[in-house]
């Protein structure tokens, strides 16, 4: 799908370099000295990719490196990012540390050990922020924001960086990435992401993976912030079968109340009657419900619906035993 554009982008926060073009200031600055900005831009430009890829993203001498290049040109997109991207891993501590539970924010366990009852104690990768190192990221990348204002994958970049500064109650995050879902269907024509154009298919992709983040979260919060957004959603586009299934999906499992989740997935299912997750979910309220007639009426949309020869056979052979 075409929204794979975008989440095999995502962990590295960045877009490709877009240079801003200095010809209509031509007329206010001498073309020479255009010339020697220019050059010495491209120059910190590669000097950054060189230190970055010896000494990592927070590297000692890189910080220098981004100051001379934003006096130079401060409106480069690349070394906006660059920016950003410095702080915000600079304002990063990981520490290892145990936590009840399986998994924490949605993350396996590092490791686990026994302690002397036998019982299992997981520990976890933690990490905590430094706020003022993290608000000099965000006021780089709103900067870029401001700039390239058609870039949606700056936009983006924030929220991730939010979702990650918030851990368990991404209330920023939502209330950024809901601004954008906004923005776009103000004029969602002339949208950008890594150089190429973004249409609805990819836009909704990318939100759809902020909806998964948000849910495998796990805590009360994510989960209003997970219905939230899909609710957002379904304003701009009612019919949308991914996210009336978030809903869904919210309402079975975060609220545990099958019987409005079923409202919802039989929504999808008239819309898409071959819509797999749907009508697994249909299953599996049925089967939680001790419901045989409900389940007798799902499984051969389960069997239309399937992906998979072993589970259309199980089908089968479950209905005929009903």
């Amino acid at each position: 799908m075409k929204y794979k554009l975008y989440t095999e982008n995502m962990k590295s926060f960045f877009g490709t370099l877009a240079v801003v073009s200095a010809l209509s200031l031509s007329a206010f600055f001498p073309v020479g000295a255009l010339a020697q900005d220019k050059e010495a831009s491209e120059m910190y430009s590669r000097k950054y990719d060189q230190l970055v890829s010896v000494l990592g993203p927070t590297g000692v001498g890189i910080e220098t490196v981004l100051d001379k290049w934003e006096a130079c040109d401060p409106g480069n997109r690349k070394m906006l990012s660059a920016r950003f991207n410095y702080y915000f891993n600079k304002s990063k501590t990981s520490s290892v540390v145990s936590k009840p539970g399986r998994k924490y924010l949605g993350n396996e366990p590092l490791f686990s050990l026994k302690d002397s009852t036998g019982n299992d104690i997981r520990y976890f990768e933690e990490v905590t922020y430094d706020d003022s190192l993290f608000s000099i990221a965000l006021k780089n990348i709103d900067k870029a924001a401001s700039i390239f204002k058609s870039d949606i994958g700056l936009r983006f970049n924030k929220a991730a960086a939010l979702v990650a500064y918030e851990k368990e109650s991404p209330d920023m995050a939502l209330v950024c990435l809901e601004k954008l879902v906004d923005d776009y269907y103000a004029s969602p024509k002339g949208w950008v992401f890594d150089g190429q154009d973004v249409d609805n298919e990819v836009f909704e992709g990318a939100i759809q993976e902020y909806c998964y983040t948000f849910f495998n979260i796990g805590t009360e919060s994510s989960y209003n912030a997970f219905a939230s957004l899909a609710g957002k959603m379904l304003t701009k586009n009612p019919s949308s079968t991914m996210f009336l299934s978030d809903v869904g999906s919210y309402w079975f499992v975060a609220q545990k109340n099958p019987k409005k989740a079923l409202k919802y997935y039989e929504k999808v299912l008239k819309i898409n009657p071959k819509d797999y997750t749907a009508a697994k979910n249909c299953i599996l309220i049925a089967r939680r419900q001790k419901n045989v007639r409900l389940e007798k009426k799902y499984l051969p949309v389960l069997i239309e619906a399937s992906p998979d020869e072993q589970e259309r056979m199980s089908a089968k052979a479950r209905l005929e035993q009903l």
